[in-house]
């Protein structure tokens, strides 16, 4: 973990230090937090995120404290995330432990204090959480659990162990299956030829993050997937991340892994964690399996059921074993079912099945060799599932998200031994195997000249060898929560909410607005006049759209969920999944940015969660984490990974700034952050213009690059201020490449409109374009540069500079936000030449606005609004505004149909009619349109 995110907090209160400023002013203040959406009947221990205004509070003399609903006693542990330029706190992360004895409905105030009087760092000591970091292993005490991760080996966990001593879990391991080809038919299953394989985990590296006395730990265990009987390679990456939290009984796992195989030949069918769970001294009929059915029921089942028999051991006996507690002794029951028990079977093994979205199977057996038993299934599975005994414990596991990331499933196994094992598979080995191969051959496109050709007709741009997923990721929640006998069903209920909605706190809109800490580019709801409303009401509309849409049309599984389709089919009623370009959006002109800044605005939970996916799939499969185009992510299409257009616009990290944040800086996007810092080494082998260039430039290793100063510096810069604001390891040498490519920006003659330049990896330096060496002025304008986070980049780097800023930049950043969208006679005048035909007016609006405001220019604030009414290819006042249900024979399920939209109009009207809205509202009203 980055040696910046040390907690720092004492378990009650944080104080924090660094280099102290100057100022010896003690000033505090409190700042409520509240849970986005429902209070939660659980919590397990919770981390959050807090913005603070420049200049306010530094590091070496801030103290936080929390309390809620006039408790002022609630531990709190604080870590910086973020700085502001001149070392104010920005962002700081805390975490909380469970809270059970603490009313919780009227949410938190934390108090920040600025004062060189200092809390003692020892305050609460003992009471959090106990780490040993030993040479051979970790062990993280929180008071309800003691758990050792081994740091080397096969097993990422030793043993989890209750307060009252018992252990319920053991050799927790990574297990994954493979084949070395896919039979086409039934056919021809029995071809030898293809290679089943079994893999385990190998840790390769354990660390641990931890505060002395501190309500939170973090476990890192990294490594990969080692044979266990064959001499293939190790392979799949792994890093697996293990949150425990102080008075907890719940540990969150992060489970993240990268495709390092071959497509052609490493196909998964089978990916998930075991956890053995010791049952030795139990009675079989003591011994309990909890299996998750729809909306928190669940199947009761005990290895040995005595209900339902011929003759009846006694309704306290039936009740007991239902309700999971310890059966009253032999001697009650009635002796001519104890006479016989030994003709009761005992179930060894179950398993669940979720290979759809839409439906679950369960089986049971008696032990491997003998048939499996059909149990009634269901819809979609909560996926939280239970093994233990009445006595002795056990363990529940549940993967978040469960049915919505099919094919999962859960094992348990040899539950009538002394030890029985759950597995929580992320991957069902009941599904057919993980096909990542591509999805046509290339139909013969081999010369650039056939793949542009091909484009026009499908949108896709093919090109041999470049439809690899080599090098994507996925990232899996799982929880895992310790008892000392078999819980209640109502208890078990709570914590399969817990798993699919973890609690997550906020603090409110207006206060996050204040801080500046997100921007300045946008602004709470505006309901102040007809004209606002009726954007806020299409605000709402789109995204409540969307939510439908993922559910309607099945917008789930492995590697899909979070993510949308690009555009719709009208003709057949469907979004066209097999065309092309036209498929998974994969960011496609910033729906992340769209959804994360509809969601700072409301403060609304289904807006968090519906931004969280696809935050979660954006960040890992559309992107390569390893290889030569680590950092770089693939154009919408078919397959996630399959168009030949590898560029860091869809990488962008201002797209994963916001979760990060607001989450207190979770750790996997972190890494996703910090890959980012080398995303540049990239162009100096991979040419994105490769098929259309004229300017006759090639890339060559260690010179100087073209790179696009929209799509591609955009995204680079926000890496790099990103690394410049958390102070990580390498923010001196991203503020310099910030600093240097801006300059080199600002002196060019168009700046912007330039469209390109050539940038120096070994000094950050920037160029003018190959087309034009001498800087005498080109003029290159694509529809396509400020629509991936370009003006929410710009703007917050220049609110971050300041006064600081490269001379020039701001202004020729101001000039192609009013000059985009002027008449042709305008851009000749200014440029010597018009931009010709552009699009996107609708969504370059807003950069109209940031113009008018930054001048306060009301006449360019109207135009603003003229652009965003009436363009060429946005959303209009005409639209219908309204979705119907298309039913019947038209269509495969009854389906809510708005033929109107694309994904591409949606993120770009929203953010469009955000940023207008707060730059340029004020003349909203006066305006004559629509």
């Amino acid at each position: 973990m980055r040696s910046l995110f040390l907690f720092l907090g004492a378990f009650a209160h944080a104080a924090l230090s660094l280099p102290s400023n100057n100022n010896n002013n003690s000033t505090s203040s409190t700042i409520q937090v509240h849970w986005v959406g429902d209070t939660p009947s659980y919590t397990g221990g919770s981390s959050f995120g807090l913005p603070w205004p420049q200049g306010k509070y530094y590091f070496n003399d801030t103290v936080f404290s929390i309390s809620g609903d006039g408790n002022p006693d609630i531990p709190l542990q604080s870590w910086v995330t973020g700085f502001w330029r001149d070392g104010s706190i920005k962002w700081t992360g805390h975490a909380i432990p469970p809270l059970e004895s603490v009313s919780v409905d009227g949410g938190f105030g934390v108090r920040v204090r600025s004062s060189h009087t200092k809390s003692s760092r020892s305050q609460g000591a003992g009471q959090g959480v106990r780490v040993q970091n030993g040479r051979d292993e970790v062990t993280v005490n929180t008071g309800k659990v003691t758990v050792t991760f081994p740091k080397k080996g096969g097993n990422i966990v030793g043993s989890i162990k209750t307060a009252n001593g018992n252990v319920v879990g053991e050799n927790g391991k990574l297990v994954l299956h493979t084949q070395s080809g896919v039979a086409e038919d039934v056919a021809s299953r029995s071809d030898t030829a293809i290679e089943y394989l079994n893999f385990e985990s190998r840790i390769s590296k354990v660390t641990v993050s931890a505060e002395e006395a501190g309500v939170r730990a973090v476990v890192t265990v990294r490594g990969t997937h080692a044979p266990v009987d064959s001499d293939h390679d190790a392979w799949l990456q792994f890093v697996v991340r293990f949150y425990l939290y102080a008075n907890s009984d719940a540990i969150r796992i992060v489970h993240s892994i990268v495709f390092d195989g071959d497509a052609e030949s490493d196909f998964i069918s089978g990916l998930g964690i075991r956890f053995s769970v010791p049952l030795k001294d139990e009675e079989l009929y003591n011994r309990h399996v909890r299996i998750p059915g729809v909306d928190g029921g669940f199947l009761h089942e005990a290895v040995q059921g005595i209900t339902g028999l011929r003759r009846d051991p006694g309704e306290d006996v039936r009740s007991a074993q239902y309700e999971g507690t310890e059966l009253p002794d032999e001697s009650t029951w009635d002796t001519r079912v104890t006479s016989r028990l030994q003709w009761i079977p005992a179930w060894n093994d179950y398993k669940l099945s979720q290979l759809s979205p839409d439906g679950f199977t369960i089986h049971k057996r008696t032990k491997p060799g003998q048939g499996w038993i059909t149990i009634p299934g269901g819809t979609r599975s909560g996926g939280l599932t239970y093994l233990g005994g009445a006595t002795k414990g056990g363990l529940a596991v549940g993967l978040r998200d469960f049915w919505k990331r099919y094919p999962s499933g859960v094992d348990i196994s040899n539950a009538a031994s002394d030890e029985g094992q759950i597995t929580i598979w992320l991957y069902s080995p009941e599904a057919a195997p993980l096909d990542l191969r591509p999805f046509h051959d290339g139909l013969g496109q081999d010369t650039y000249e056939e793949q542009l050709d091909a484009l026009e007709i499908t949108y896709e741009d093919y090109e041999p060898g470049f439809n690899t997923p080599y090098g994507i990721a996925r990232t899996s929640e799982i929880y895992l929560y310790a008892f000392d006998q078999t819980p209640s069903s109502d208890h078990l209920a709570s914590l399969s909410n817990h798993t699919n909605n973890p609690p997550v706190l906020a603090a409110e809109p207006s206060y996050i607005h204040s801080t500046k800490a997100f921007g300045t580019y946008w602004d709470l709801p505006d309901t102040s006049n007809s004209k606002s409303t009726t954007i806020e009401s299409n605000l709402d509309f789109l995204v409540k759209f969307y939510e439908g849409q993922v559910e309607s049309r099945r917008w789930y599984g492995f590697l899909d969920y979070g993510d949308f389709m690009h555009t719709y089919d009208e003709d057949r009623h469907i979004w066209r999944y097999d065309v092309g370009g036209y498929a998974w959006d994969n960011s496609e002109l910033s729906p992340d940015l769209f959804l994360w800044q509809y969601f700072l605005r409301t403060g609304r939970a289904d807006v968090y969660r519906l931004a969280e996916a696809l935050t979660r799939h954006t960040g890992e499969v559309d992107v390569y984490h390893i290889g030569d185009w680590k950092g770089l992510g693939t154009r919408h299409g078919v397959q996630h990974y399959a168009d030949s257009a590898k560029q860091v616009r869809i990488t962008q990290p201002h797209y994963r700034k916001y979760f990060y944040y607001l989450s207190g800086g979770d750790e996997r996007v972190g890494d996703l952050l910090t890959e980012a810092l080398d995303t540049d080494q990239t162009y100096g082998v991979l040419d994105p213009n490769r098929k259309v260039r004229t300017d006759g430039w090639t890339p060559t290793p260690g010179q100087p690059t073209a790179i696009s100063l929209g799509t591609d510096w955009a995204g680079l810069a926000a890496g790099w201020l990103l690394e410049w604001e958390r102070r990580g390891p390498r923010w001196q040498e991203a503020r310099h490449k910030l600093s240097q490519t801006a300059t080199g920006i600002a002196n060019l003659t168009n700046g912007f409109v330039t469209g390109s330049g050539l940038y120096a990896i070994t000094n950050g330096s920037l160029l003018p374009p190959p087309a034009d060496p001498n800087n005498e002025g080109l003029v290159a304008v694509s529809h396509l540069n400020a629509v991936f986070g370009m003006p929410e980049v710009i703007s917050e780097l220049l609110d971050y500079w300041g006064s600081d800023a490269p001379a020039g930049l701001k202004d020729v950043w101001l000039d192609y936000c009013y000059y985009y969208s002027a008449s042709s006679e305008e851009q000749q005048a200014r440029y010597g030449e018009s931009f010709g035909s552009l699009n996107l007016i609708q969504g370059h609006s807003r950069l109209t606005a940031y113009y008018a405001s930054q001048k306060g220019n009301s006449s360019v604030a109207e135009r603003a609004w003229d652009e965003f009414y009436n363009n060429n290819d946005g959303f209009t006042a005409d639209d219908s505004w309204a979705a119907e249900v298309v039913e019947g024979s038209s269509v495969l399920i009854p389906v809510e149909e708005a033929s109107w939209i694309s994904t591409n109009a949606v993120a770009q009207y929203g953010l469009a009619a955000i940023q207008d809205l707060a730059l340029a509202g004020g003349v909203l009203e006066e305006v004559p349109f629509p």
